[in-house]
């Protein structure tokens, strides 16, 4: 057959990304025939620059991973130049080699993409959803690709956010085996114009991973003053002084009170207790002076 829908997607990050991520890059690179690989754009660039590097490398689909303070990244989904454009927040990646999945498909065969049923309710879902089918689709009779459809990628909405997954259709009984990789994305906002424009639209449900980080460390604060505050209330408690408790008159209806006993006084001196003289004392001391006369003469 013929080439005719002539989809190129480029591929590529900023500077500043982990192993992981590059990693994810390189599996959606082998797992996309129809891809395009390009050296790292420096992080002062202003991104509309990558609708000309998309240009020149002869593409109109785009994969851009944007990462920020060695821990955060950004994906952005565009149709190049004229629009639209998604950013999403990227979490939970995992890799092919970090999954050790059983499943194993041909190299560049074309995927079957399953969405959910929520893709064709909501309208910016239904915008994401055509996004998606341009630029995750294999062109049929691309010369990289391979003519069979062995292999699923599935867009699945929970949490508001969009879990992405990659299956294996075995043939016996038509049973799905997880290859990877995965990943989930939370929408940030979609963009009328390829990386930049009106804002179509901005997701309620997203919170910066700034905020988030934010918002665990005033917790921790949170419970360090509680605790410190317990402490010093239970010090101000033992420092102090106790309230008196007010005599009860019925305390000493069954006391019985003691006898009283007369006292006697004694007018005798007692007598003292006789002098018991130790009768072995001499005989010690007569073998310390032996013992002494001894030492001496030797």
């Amino acid at each position: 057959g013929k080439w005719k829908n002539k989809e190129r997607v480029l591929i590529f990050s900023s500077r500043g990304i982990n192993f992981r991520t590059r990693h994810l890059m390189q599996d959606l690179r082998t797992l996309m025939p129809h891809s395009k690989a390009d050296t790292k754009m420096d992080r002062k660039d202003q991104l509309f620059v990558i609708n000309e590097v998309c240009e020149m490398k002869n593409c109109n689909k785009c994969i851009f991973f944007e990462a920020k303070k060695k821990q955060d990244l950004y994906m952005w989904l565009s149709n190049t130049p004229q629009g639209p454009s998604a950013k999403f927040l990227v979490q939970n990646v995992h890799t092919l080699a970090e999954l050790k999945m059983t499943g194993n498909c041909l190299r560049g065969s074309r995927p079957l993409l399953s969405f959910d049923p929520i893709f064709d309710k909501e309208p910016h879902y239904a915008l994401l959803k055509e996004l998606f089918i341009q630029i995750f689709s294999t062109p049929q009779y691309h010369p990289k690709s391979q003519p069979f459809v062995d292999h699923v990628f599935t867009f699945t909405v929970t949490d508001e956010r969009i879990w992405f997954r990659n299956y294996q259709i075995i043939e016996e009984d038509a049973s799905l085996v997880e290859i990877g990789p995965r990943f989930v994305l939370n929408l940030i906002k979609i963009f009328q114009g390829s990386f930049g424009g009106a804002t179509l639209y901005e997701n309620p449900h997203y919170r910066s991973p700034n905020m988030h980080r934010r918002l665990i460390r005033l917790s921790v604060a949170a419970k360090f003053r509680e605790k410190q505050q317990v402490k010093e209330v239970q010090k101000i408690k033992k420092k102090g002084s106790k309230a008196l408790i007010r005599e009860d008159p019925t305390e000493v209806v069954f006391e019985t009170p003691a006898e009283e006993q007369p006292v006697e006084i004694q007018l005798v001196k007692p007598e003292s207790k006789p002098i018991v003289k130790d009768k072995k004392k001499p005989r010690k001391i007569q073998r310390k002076k032996q013992k002494k006369l001894f030492r001496t003469e030797a």
